[in-house]
């Protein structure tokens, strides 16, 4: 009895210090916030528990979780949702059905997830999907790509590739009536960094670099060349995503060895050899005034790490380590940021990037936004911003597309 009131007391303590961490004042529902931020961080020390005692994988426990979320393919009255395969890499596709007045727009969706986690299947992602097919008259393809650490890096970006050359396919976009001239790529979180190295890729590859009209990109990671960006410092603890967690998740997309988690927190990580690189990311140069503050740049320290990581310094993984003239033949580009995200200035140095080479860039700004707030649609805790964000990107598609 004395074990389980101990319990009971620690538990008690943990959630009372969760759930009173500071969250942003101008937040909207910030009720729903704090316990969502609240259940991530215990979600967090319970995997960091759980791995100690050997009971299972640290990622393991945000895995399983996302899989509760997962709904069927069924089809309604405006769309037939289908569960099928391209290149033998699992799609779902959202096919409008009513008859369309000339060939459709289409739209290739990347989820999010660190690489670790997700599925274009969860229930937030399919109700967007199938949204975005109704109000647009489009065919969406949400695709469900290999997860680290299982498939470490490049499986994720070689599924997302091999799916959309496969579309892009001049029988497949006449299979399903796609106009060719009106294909958009769109990925969030890390489906963003995916959805920017594809649309990198296709522009240099001769059969295909016309073929995608537009990207979208919700609060894309696009480097961890240098982890100590404002952004990264200012939200380290969150709200939803902590540096911590992140970090730890997404370099398994890497390696299964936790000597490069370590060195990512000290920002130590980066071999000798690629001090060039830091040049695409140096934020002292690309961020807006507002948000350097009172942050001093200092430069990421190199060669701490015995082991080498040759992916640390390709630019598929991080793609804002392409030069510019790499850069100057994108298509147009939507962004949107938000607020109070640790990504946040991952963002604005792309933007900055993009603008001085000549790209068109529409980039929304929410002031009052948190990370992978698109996701948080469904369920007693759906919040309000995540059905703007589905808004305010809908209507950047029906604009643009």
């Amino acid at each position: 009895m004395g074990y389980k009131t101990l319990c009971f007391g620690f538990s008690c303590i943990l959630f009372a210090y969760c759930l009173y961490s500071p969250i942003p004042e101008n937040i909207e529902e910030p009720w729903k916030v704090r316990i969502m931020d609240t259940l991530i961080k215990l979600a967090s020390r319970m995997a960091i528990l759980f791995e100690k005692i050997g009971l299972m994988k640290y990622e393991k426990i945000f895995s399983t979780a996302a899989t509760f979320y997962i709904v069927q393919a069924v089809s309604d009255e405006n769309v037939t949702v289908i569960d099928t395969d391209f290149n033998n890499i699992p799609v779902r596709l959202y096919l409008p059905k009513r008859k369309p007045e000339r060939k459709r727009p289409a739209v290739i969706f990347i989820h999010g997830g660190i690489f670790v986690f997700g599925s274009c299947k969860i229930a937030a992602h399919d109700n967007l999907n199938r949204l975005t097919s109704n109000k647009l008259g489009a065919v969406v393809v949400g695709l469900d790509y290999r997860l680290a650490p299982q498939y470490p890096f490049p499986a994720a970006l070689e599924d997302c590739v091999h799916v959309t050359k496969f579309f892009l396919q001049d029988k497949v976009l006449a299979k399903y009536r796609v106009d060719p001239s009106r294909i958009c790529i769109m990925g969030e979180s890390s489906g963003g960094t995916l959805a920017v190295t594809v649309t990198q890729l296709l522009r240099n590859d001769p059969e295909f670099k016309n073929k995608i009209k537009a990207q979208a990109l919700i609060y894309p990671g696009l480097q961890m060349i240098d982890t100590f960006l404002p952004s990264h410092r200012e939200y380290e603890h969150g709200p939803i995503l902590h540096r911590e967690m992140m970090l730890r998740v997404a370099s398994l997309y890497v390696t299964t060895e936790s000597s490069l988690t370590q060195a990512l927190l000290r920002n130590e990580h980066m071999p000798e050899g690629s001090r060039h690189l830091f040049k695409f990311v140096n934020w002292s140069d690309f961020l807006p005034e507002k948000y350097k503050k009172s942050h001093v740049y200092t430069e990421p320290v190199l060669g701490k790490l015995n082991a080498s990581y040759p992916a640390l310094m390709d630019s598929r993984l991080f793609p804002l380590l392409v030069n510019d003239s790499q850069l100057q033949n994108l298509p147009l580009t939507y962004i949107l940021t938000c607020e109070h995200d640790q990504l946040r200035d991952d963002s604005f140095i792309y933007i900055t990037r993009l603008r001085s080479v000549g790209v068109q860039v529409i980039h929304d700004h929410m002031e009052e936004g948190v990370h992978g707030a698109l996701s948080f649609t469904t369920g007693s805790l759906a919040l309000h911003l995540g059905f703007k964000i589905r808004d305010r990107y809908i209507h950047w598609l029906e604009e643009n597309l």
